[in-house]
């Protein structure tokens, strides 16, 4: 079984870039969406319903912004889209589906460093990764989780390409990595780096001037996090730069 996840940078973009194309070849079972950015009706009908499908998608109130979705061959058991707080629920950031007692989320954390670039929605952004994780810790009692998506963090130095010079920068603050690092202690665990321990230069997201990406200065952001017994099934983790229809590209696992 694969389980992709995906920043797409809004669906109807990405769309036009060959999102398609890459949802056939990716030969995933579950494909997790963030930034959607888009209504489902404001979608064309093969993107909304692609063939061989199910789409489930949680967009926020406000008009072409943030929103999540998880494409899946099976039609999930149930679904959950609510943190139970209002100011998070509206920015449709959180989906979670059940598979049986496997549970999948796509989650779209947000920025901390607000329009002025001054970190000042870092505390918002604790609130929700602290949300989630109660979340998440209840559903791992009934069964193996997943935790995909765009988590805004690089948790240490080697993933991101610059370290030094981020240091104040949302995404690289010490209260966020720490707050991965609470996850990860509590048993939680990063897939990817699992896999390839030590492994330097693999990123996730590209700023999208200067030559960031034929450079490949970058940052790990992307991520799947799993329970521990989600991460006892995990065969391999991989991260595919070369998709280019996003400033994001994919990740994702192969799991028993």
């Amino acid at each position: 079984m694969r389980i992709m996840s995906w920043n797409v940078n809004g669906l109807r973009a990405c769309a036009k870039k060959g999102f398609l194309d890459v949802l056939k070849k990716s030969r995933a079972d579950v494909v997790c969406l963030q930034e959607v950015r888009a209504l489902p009706e404001q979608l064309p009908d093969n993107v909304r319903e692609p063939r061989g499908w199910h789409a489930t998608f949680f967009p926020a109130e406000r008009l072409g912004y943030s929103g999540v979705a998880i494409y899946s061959r099976q039609a999930p058991d149930r679904v959950e889209t609510s943190l139970g707080v209002e100011e998070y629920d509206i920015e449709g950031r959180y989906l979670l589906a059940r598979f049986g007692r496997m549970s999948v989320a796509s989650v779209y954390f947000p920025k901390g460093s607000g329009r002025e670039r001054d970190n000042s929605r870092v505390e918002y952004k604790m609130g929700f990764y602290a949300s989630v994780f109660d979340k998440v810790e209840r559903w791992r009692k009934s069964g193996p989780v997943y935790v995909t998506g765009d988590f805004n963090t690089a948790h240490e130095a080697i993933d991101l390409a610059r370290p030094k010079t981020n240091t104040k920068s949302s995404g690289f603050l010490p209260e966020e990595r720490e707050e991965m690092t609470r996850w990860f202690d509590a048993g939680w665990v990063d897939t990817f780096r699992a896999q390839h321990p030590g492994q330097e230069g693999h990123y996730t997201w590209w700023r999208q001037f200067g030559g960031a990406r034929e450079n490949n200065v970058g940052w790990r952001i992307d991520y799947v996090v799993a329970s521990p017994s989600a991460a006892k099934r995990v065969r391999d983790a991989f991260i595919w730069p070369d998709i280019m229809a996003s400033d994001h590209c994919p990740v994702g696992v192969d799991v028993e």
